[in-house]
């Protein structure tokens, strides 16, 4: 019995074991079994050994978190303003999660969790009032909360915290700048409505004026219905009337024509008779006729044929002998043409040998004008030298003869000079002159007019002609060489009234 005895009580020992070391964690809830070994029960049930493992609980229901700024924060405008969130947390079911969650929290309570986080979710709130502007964030919150939650989420996992939503309760500010966006956005909703309700009145009036033309148009279209079916009924009765007319028309000539069908009768009989009578005497013409038909047939054709032969034989001979003049016409017509051709062109070769030859004469007269340009130059310049040649000559016998030639060439011109001056008076017939002296005053002029080119030699070359006069006159009487002889003085002239 001893042995059964043992075996029962082992069997007690381990069932009373499992009794007191058997756990089932509820799935918001993580068991966390530590000592022999380290195991985490979330939804399951495992086996704890009494006196040698630890059983501690770990709550993993959501915890509602209200962050709050405590004090105002400066938007990205700098403007002043304080937030209000709520948000929801829980412990993250990963191991991982669940390792580090149970060392910061491990039988501890919500109230002690919202105190941990509070601080990390305001801060990272701040973070991103400061990162954005106030009309953003209140405009679009779901943008601030989820940039909030993104910027939040790394510091909470480190806690073995999961964020499972972020909604922005309020915001406000000290300058009461989010009212006056209100303001704002309340005129132009104001103004929005007011232009939706000018639309919507512009429409209505549309509408209105739509129906108003409708209902006219309805209206001239019932009269127009009215006036077609009264014109209808108008064009019924008068055409029943004529129907009516028409059948009593009919009834009165029925009458009229059995009337006159008897009249008919009675003249087609009679009608019949004559035309009987007509067509014997008609066969008896047309008997006539053929017989005279057939002597014209015989006369007249005949003749008719012969005459249109005669004709038709005369047209061909006209027609030929203008095809033939036509054909001499053209024949001359194109002798004409080419012999005026041949004229052209003789006309033209003549023209072109006239102007060879022109243009050759004025080569050789363009020649000839320049021989004789070189001719005329060769006895230019040959006279030029001939002349310098002489005036050499000259120059020398001046230089030889020095005083003695100048004056020789001088008394040589003195002539032409007095005959150059004295020449006007050759072209007058007569001159008076009144006064005395008259005449010896004019051979007076005519003599100074002659002295004045020796005092214009003087004056221009500087040669003195009475110098060198007298220096001749006076060498030659020292010298024995008698002087020319003096003439005698010329007559007195008349002295009043005299006539040359």
């Amino acid at each position: 019995m001893t042995p059964y005895i043992i075996a029962g009580c082992v069997l007690l020992f381990l069932a009373l074991l499992l009794a007191v070391g058997y756990v089932k964690a509820p799935p918001d809830q993580a068991y966390i079994i530590s000592g022999l070994r380290r195991k985490i029960v979330v939804g399951k049930a495992s086996i704890r050994i009494p006196f040698f493992e630890r059983l501690d609980k770990l709550s993993l229901k959501m915890i509602s978190v209200d962050v709050k700024t405590s004090s105002f924060v400066p938007t990205a405008e700098y403007i002043n303003i304080t937030v209000d969130a709520a948000v929801k947390l829980k412990i993250g079911t990963e191991p991982a999660m669940l390792s580090i969650a149970a060392e910061n929290f491990l039988n501890k309570d919500s109230a002690y969790i919202i105190s941990q986080v509070q601080d990390v979710l305001e801060g990272n709130m701040r973070e991103i009032i400061g990162q954005m502007k106030l009309e953003e964030m209140v405009t679009n919150r779901k943008s601030f909360a989820e940039k909030v939650q993104e910027n939040a989420v790394p510091d909470l996992n480190r806690m073995g915290l999961e964020i499972i939503s972020f909604n922005v309760q309020a915001f406000s500010d000290a300058n009461g700048v989010i009212n006056d966006l209100g303001i704002d956005n309340i005129s132009q909703i104001k103004k929005k409505a007011a232009i939706a309700k000018a639309e919507a009145d512009k429409e209505i009036a549309k509408a209105q004026a739509q129906a108003s033309k409708e209902a006219n148009d309805a209206k001239v279209e019932a009269e127009t219905q009215i006036a077609i079916k009264n014109n209808d009924l108008r064009i019924k009765e008068a055409e029943l009337k004529q129907l009516s007319d028409i059948k009593q028309a009919e009834a009165d000539a029925a009458y009229g024509i059995q009337r006159e069908e008897q009249r008919r009768t009675i003249e087609v009989k009679t009608a019949d008779a004559n035309i009987a009578r007509q067509e014997r005497e008609a066969i008896l013409k047309q008997r006539e006729v053929e017989v005279t038909e057939h002597t014209l047939e015989a006369t007249v054709k005949k003749k008719a044929e012969a005459e249109l032969y005669a004709r038709q034989k005369q047209a061909e001979a006209e027609l030929f002998e203008r095809q033939k003049q036509a054909e001499a016409e053209l024949a001359e017509a194109q002798r004409q043409a080419e012999a005026m051709k041949l004229q052209a062109e003789a006309e033209k070769f003549a023209q072109e040998q006239a102007a060879a030859a022109d243009r050759f004469a004025k080569e050789q007269e363009a020649e000839g004008v320049r021989q004789l340009g070189l001719a005329e130059a060769e006895a230019i310049r040959a006279k030029a030298l001939a002349e310098a040649e002489g005036i050499d000559r000259k120059a020398e016998a001046m230089r030889k003869y020095g005083e003695a030639a100048v004056l020789e060439m001088y008394f040589a011109a003195l002539p032409e000079i007095a005959k150059a001056v004295a020449s006007p008076l050759a072209q007058v017939d007569k001159i008076t002159m009144y006064g005395e002296g008259n005449t010896t005053r004019l051979v007076e002029d005519i003599v100074k007019s002659t002295t004045q080119v020796s005092d214009g030699l003087t004056e221009s070359i500087g040669l003195d002609l009475k110098s060198l006069l007298s220096g001749f006159i006076g060498g030659r009487m020292g010298s024995g060489v008698p002087a020319a002889p003096v003439q005698p003085a010329a007559p007195a002239a008349p002295e009043e009234n005299q006539t040359i």
